[in-house]
């Protein structure tokens, strides 16, 4: 299975998109360990295809020039009289919430010409997926491409922090492949720059799960469990189901710099289970169910203690 068919965004569009009407979201500006905050990266190339099942990860050292982007072509349909960006996004939420797409598009368009995240993000997304326009990667790549470019230096506090974050990851899973017959050609490295800026200057979990697989892997640079496993840990720690489900399996057979640690590990694969949608996470259900019957009724009763004890810390 390629890298690119397990990787998963865990902040869903209709998660996010309705958290934009509130405009008062909070991000978690988390940095690894030892790790500077870094400078957003350059020159975003062309990227991948939509994501699949189970999740994956990356990592890059982050360059020195802000990201330029594909500007996007100018919409003919976003002429509508709005007072503000704002305004447009607003009516954008209730046209799309309402099912009213053209009236959607035509806000949303407008909000995004005036260069609100939010509202390019959206668009992106819904580009991305054939949600009320044809589908079309590129566009959505492009839209994604300048909130990178516009809006990189974000603060991770910002109430446009998480569109900002999840542009990055996006563009992070394009680069994987690239899209077939456009100028975005598969670049693992840059596909590592993208999750590695998003997982240690936003704290992103999906960034930090993707950045972990790829050091898993080996895909986009060399092979590290151990910095595989330090990624992860950030991400299961802010509950993302994937990160604790390899996480935990990574603990229960162990690998070069990353030593056994059974209990953990099936502790970690028993809060991922109970966290699993079974329609999309059976990979998931299947590795707790092999970990489970291959350790002992005590292995069973450390993981619950080490589950109570994860449970208690939490606010």
């Amino acid at each position: 299975m390629r890298i690119v068919d397990v990787i998963r965004l865990a902040l869903t569009p209709a998660a996010l998109f309705a958290a934009a009407s509130a405009f008062a979201q909070e991000a978690d500006p988390m940095i690894a360990p030892g790790v500077r905050v870094p400078r957003p990266p350059a020159n975003i190339p062309a990227g991948g295809q939509p994501l699949a099942a189970i999740p994956q990860a990356i990592l890059v050292a982050p360059s020195d020039s802000l990201v330029t982007s594909a500007p996007l072509p100018p919409a003919t349909a976003a002429r509508a009289p709005f007072s503000s960006s704002r305004d447009a996004l607003r009516a954008g939420i209730r046209g799309y919430n309402a099912g009213d797409m053209p009236v959607a598009v035509k806000a949303l368009s407008y909000a995004a010409e005036q260069g609100h995240p939010a509202a390019l993000w959206k668009l992106g997304k819904m580009f991305a997926s054939g949600d009320g326009v044809p589908q079309d990667p590129l566009k959505a790549f492009e839209h994604f491409s300048r909130i990178a470019d516009q809006h990189a230096d974000e603060s991770p506090d910002s109430p446009n922090a998480r569109f900002v974050s999840n542009a990055f990851v996006s563009l992070g899973a394009y680069y994987l492949d690239g899209i077939p017959k456009t100028y975005v050609k598969a670049d693992p490295a840059r596909a590592r720059e993208m999750f590695s800026y998003a997982a240690s200057y936003f704290g992103d979990p999906d960034a930090q799960y993707n950045l972990a697989r790829m050091y898993m892997d080996g895909v986009g640079g060399p092979k590290d469990a151990r910095q595989a496993a330090r990624w992860l840990n950030l991400a299961a720690e802010k509950g993302h189901a994937a990160a604790q489900a390899m996480l935990g399996n990574l603990l229960i057979n162990g690998a070069d710099g990353v030593p056994r640690q059974t209990a953990v590990g099936l502790g970690l694969l028993q809060m991922a289970r109970e966290a699993a949608d079974p329609s999309r996470d059976a990979w998931i259900i299947e590795l707790h169910g092999h970990a489970f019957a291959a350790t002992t009724e005590k292995d069973h009763d450390a993981a619950r203690v080490f589950i109570e004890r994860r449970l208690k810390r939490r606010p």
